[in-house]
């Protein structure tokens, strides 16, 4: 028989690890002030759409920029550290509920590609910043491409199957509100969805209607899902 007063009997039914609310907090601020050094508040330039025309985008990253877009890198490379862990802190949590369905591991996978996407277009952006790169038009647009395709869609898409991942479960357990649950597989939906991006430029504007919106979607499912195992 177990002594409901027992130390450790309290600690088996909460949930040991960081919260998921916090961390995806963290993972927000680093992610919005690495966009302030390549936004108009910095310059008068921008970073450059992968629809502006190619000298366009040539002569931007030609100009003097170096320095903003490598800070720039700097954070975003920062930002996909705290989504790696909020995937393992969020995964972890589903399974310390008992859930033995597949959606944990599908949330495992798309966090681990997402953060994975992020930080390798991050690291490709600061490679393109270095002196002397861009006087290669033809490699500058290749690496501008690559950057675009890595960090939008190849990172929107995973971030799919991680918020359906998560949704799935919770909602089947009631651990999160059914608005919460219903919202975020839409978010996942709309994830999917924007890798027609690819394919339609016109289909672009699905990868910050998920990247934004998912943002305060994980602060507020982080805050939500129980850290405590509902007795039986």
């Amino acid at each position: 028989m177990t002594d409901s007063n027992d130390p450790k009997a309290a600690r088996g039914s909460i949930h040991q690890g960081p919260n998921p609310g916090i961390v995806a907090a963290v993972f927000m601020l680093l992610f919005l002030a690495s966009l302030v050094p390549v936004t108009l508040l910095m310059g008068e330039t921008h970073f450059p759409s992968p629809l502006q025309p190619p000298e366009e985008v040539v002569a931007y990253f030609r100009g003097d920029v170096g320095a903003r877009v490598r800070a720039c890198a700097f954070l975003q490379f920062a930002a996909s550290i705290p989504l790696g862990i909020l995937s393992a802190t969020v995964v972890s949590r589903l399974r310390f509920h008992g859930t033995s369905a597949a959606g944990p591991s599908i949330a495992w996978f798309g966090g681990l590609a997402a953060s994975a996407a992020m930080g390798l277009s991050a690291l490709l952006q600061w490679s393109l910043a270095q002196p002397g790169i861009a006087e290669s038009a033809a490699l500058t647009r290749g690496m501008h491409y690559l950057i675009f395709a890595i960090g939008g869609p190849g990172y929107t898409v995973p971030l799919g199957l991680l918020l359906a991942g998560i949704c799935v479960p919770a909602l089947v357990m009631k651990l999160l509100p059914r608005w919460l649950a219903v919202s975020g597989l839409v978010l996942g939906v709309v994830g999917e969805l924007s890798v027609v991006s690819l394919v339609i430029p016109g289909a672009l504007f699905l990868i910050p209607l998920t990247r934004f919106p998912a943002f305060l979607w994980l602060i507020a499912a982080g805050f939500k899902l129980p850290r405590a195992r509902s007795s039986p």
